[in-house]
């Protein structure tokens, strides 16, 4: 193989499913080498035989024809459909390829359908076992998610119902109390409650931020183990994930706060040209120089979270530490990675339309039952959200998490995979792990490769 990780998919030893091919002319009967049956005691029934070599017509003329019984027929005009007797229930080849008329060359034989290319990839769970297409990707997510809803909506839901009741409780208690204390709009309030009012609100936003982020960690990682054993269409349960999961997580959290500190630090840099403008007194030229710093600012920052965005698995699959982990997705991303972000954006915005499509008839439910929630929306009563309204448009933020969740956990690791297998092979070593018999397609079958 290569110098790269193997695959550290956990699970059971591989237990093979298929079976070794076997060489065979007909059913039933062992091959002679020669495409014909092998000779049978007893009286054998009489047809043409071999004299069809000298009373065949000249090509282009040759016709079906009806023999005796037990007979077979020599193969049909063009590139050979099925023929019976053929060796492995061959096709036949076009004239001077191999014997006339029965079979293709050695080699092709095999491939059923003559000329029609390779086998199909093995598939021993959701995703085939060579580079994936957009909608493949995608189409594994959701097949993760229906085959193992069981444990995949568990995890989600989990994560879901633990930060949904965090941020209804942060926004009834702080948020509202900071919003009807600011919507006074008195001008002679004291500064040092300005300051206590302020430093309530950035708290629970703090707060709530961390628990968010924790809870999707925590989840993201027992999906990853999830999916891990979806490609090999084995199941896990909530217990093996989280075994799985719980000795990267530190790791996982130590990564995500360098990302972090690394794309603040980003933004930082971006802003001093601005801040220099404004000590040097012009406040246009400051200005300008901050908005230009915070856009280039943006854009390293996007092209870092591409570049980092198969950290998380690359942790996750190869058990490796925080450093190994960011230069395996820089490795695996260059050369690829408008593609990535193409994939990503799109499955970002499909995930986005979900949750937006599963929060509409709440939010309309909690605007008609609640008493406050529509003037709350109109700015009547200072932006102050009853109870009601928070916990009924809460739930349906909980079931949108759920179900979104899982799909975007599963692309990640889906792009993971593929970037390997287009790379590095790991569709071989996912065979084998899975117990598949026979080689998989090559990685370049389907067509060239972007990034290699």
């Amino acid at each position: 193989m290569t110098d790269t990780p193997g695959w550290a998919s956990p699970g059971s030893d591989p237990t093979p499913e298929g079976r070794e091919p076997g060489a065979s002319d007909t059913a039933g009967q062992p091959g002679n080498g020669s495409g014909a049956p092998a000779p049978q005691p007893g009286p054998q029934p009489q047809g043409p035989g071999a004299q069809w070599s000298g009373q065949q017509p000249p090509p282009g003329q040759w016709s079906t024809p009806t023999g005796a019984p037990g007979q077979a027929p020599p193969p049909g005009p063009g590139w050979g459909g099925p023929r019976p007797g053929a060796p492995g229930g061959g096709y036949g080849g076009p004239p001077g390829h191999g014997a006339p008329g029965y079979g293709a060359p050695h080699g092709y034989g095999a491939w059923g359908g003559g000329w029609g290319g390779p086998p199909p990839a093995a598939k021993p769970g959701v995703i085939p076992l060579r580079p994936l297409g957009v909608g493949e990707i995608l189409d594994g997510a959701v097949s993760t998610l229906r085959t193992y809803w069981r444990t995949v909506l568990g995890i989600s839901l989990a994560l879901a119902v633990v930060t949904e009741v965090i941020a209804v409780l942060v926004q009834g208690y702080f948020l509202n109390r900071t919003v009807e204390k600011t919507s006074l709009g008195d001008p002679t309030m004291p500064p040092a409650e300005a300051l206590r009012v302020m430093g309530e609100s950035f708290l629970s936003s703090i707060i709530l931020g961390l628990i968010t982020l924790i809870g999707t960690l925590i989840a993201t990682a027992m999906l990853t183990s999830v999916t891990s054993r979806a490609v090999l269409g084995r199941p896990a349960t909530l217990g093996e994930a989280w075994r799985e999961a719980r000795p990267q997580l530190l790791r996982l959290f130590g990564q995500m706060l360098l990302l972090g500190l690394l794309g603040l630090g980003v933004m930082l840099v971006a802003s001093v040209p601005g801040v220099i403008g404004f000590l040097a007194g012009s406040r246009v030229a400051g200005v300008a120089l901050l908005v230009l710093g915070f856009g280039a600012g943006m854009v390293v920052l996007m092209w870092l979270t591409v570049r980092f965005s198969l950290a998380a698995p690359a942790l996750m699959l190869e058990k490796q530490g925080i450093m190994h982990s960011l230069r395996r997705s820089a490795k695996l991303v260059n050369g690829s990675w408008w593609r990535i972000l193409g994939i990503q954006l799109l499955a970002g915005l499909i995930v986005a339309v979900v949750r937006v499509v599963i929060s509409i008839p709440f939010t309309v439910i909690a605007l008609i039952t609640s008493d406050d929630g529509l003037s709350s929306l109109l700015g009547q009563n200072g932006g102050h959200l009853s109870w009601t309204f928070l916990v009924i448009v809460g739930i349906g933020a909980m079931i949108g998490t759920t179900i979104t969740l899982p799909i975007s956990a599963c692309v990640t690791v889906f792009l993971y995979i593929d970037q390997r297998i287009r790379r590095e092979g790991l569709d071989l070593e996912l065979a084998r792990a899975a117990g598949v018999q026979g080689t998989p397609a090559p990685a370049g079958a389907p067509g060239p490769v972007p990034g290699s």
